[in-house]
């Protein structure tokens, strides 16, 4: 049975290669064939194994011996689930009828630095909600907002509304704290209401052949300042490592906004573009295939630095205060 393509986008990456790399390659349906066209499709197209160091020709000869003829489905799929967290990255999942592989030691390896719970004594019952974004004056005039999901869709007019209210504030917290990601429409859309000027903030490079080096010349990004409601006060950006792939490269962006301080944990990282492909038996594969990269051309893949450190302190848990917006409503009047 032949390996087919299933994305449009990956198909993207081999226009660059030679003819004879467009040909299809051949893998039977069986635990080998499968085996095989996993480790293959990542081979070629996965763009972090010079970055993190990973010897791939180690891992195959690794997990391709314990692969047995008569292996079950199961077996097979967490043999490969475990090949692939041999990646480090969230962003590559292996997905079947019954199960999806994920690796989330991003995240669960550190501190949590959220509490939900805490977090209701901030916003209350009275608080704002526009397009999926929670918001709320506190009482010493410093607007706080927490979004939880890039995947839920920021509305034009819903940013106006906000920013507009917050305008009599000292400043505002963006609270983006166990966002796991989304749609990078709304990282656009968030972003340009704090530049007033279009700025450089990254690069990213695409896969033009089938080594692992093989890259595209670096493309810069750039970040377009709405001609909308922008906010001019000063903003703190709360993050924890929960902060994975589109809130990642929001975070990023935000260290070059004026007015914007990021403080609080590292961010869980995961820069890469996911693609997907197939598998003989339907299986479907998903990974990182483009890199992006910071305006110093520096790797994020592993997560953005705060410009402050801040984590959540249990006396204050104690009190329901997050440690965490004390300190950034600290910042934000203490420059007024």
């Amino acid at each position: 049975m032949k390996w087919k393509k299933r994305s449009g986008l990956l198909l993207l990456l081999f226009l660059f290669l030679p003819a004879c790399e467009l040909t299809e390659m051949q893998f039977d349906n069986h635990p080998r064939g499968n085996f095989d066209a996993l480790w293959t499709i990542l081979d070629r197209n996965y763009c972090f194994f010079d970055y993190k160091e990973i010897d791939w020709d180690a891992v195959y000869a690794e997990y391709s011996a314990r692969i047995t003829s008569d292996m079950s489905s199961d077996a097979l799929f967490k043999l490969m689930g475990e090949m692939l967290a041999e990646l480090k990255d969230g962003h590559v999942n292996l997905a079947a009828a019954h199960d999806i592989t994920r690796y989330w030691q991003w995240q669960d390896d550190y501190p949590v630095n959220f509490d939900p719970t805490i977090q209701k004594y901030y916003l209350g019952k009275d608080f704002g909600i526009a397009s999926s974004m929670r918001y709320k004056i506190q009482e010493d005039n410093v607007g706080y907002l927490y979004y939880g999901s890039f995947s839920n869709d920021v509305g034009e007019s819903s940013l106006d509304q906000i920013l507009s209210r917050m305008a009599i504030c000292h400043g505002l917290i963006i609270d983006v704290r166990n966002n796991g990601g989304g749609n990078l429409t709304n990282v656009e859309r968030i972003t340009s209401r704090f530049f007033n000027e279009r700025t450089l903030i990254g690069y990213i490079s695409h896969k033009v052949g089938p080594g692992h080096d093989d890259f595209s010349p670096l493309f810069p990004k750039y970040v377009e300042s709405s001609d909308r409601v922008r906010y001019q006060k000063p903003v703190v950006v709360l993050t924890n490592r929960g902060c994975y792939s589109a809130t990642n490269e929001f975070v990023s962006i935000m260290k070059y906004a004026p007015n914007v301080l990021v403080m609080g944990d590292k961010t869980g990282g995961g820069s890469g573009l996911p693609f997907t492909s197939e598998l003989p038996n339907g299986w479907s594969i998903r990974f990182s295939a483009s890199p992006m990269f910071n305006a110093e051309k520096e790797h994020i893949e592993f997560g953005v630095e705060p410009d402050i450190y801040v984590s959540m302190k249990d006396v204050d848990k104690e009190k329901n205060k997050d440690t965490m917006i004390e300190e950034a409503r600290k910042w934000i009047k203490g420059i007024q």
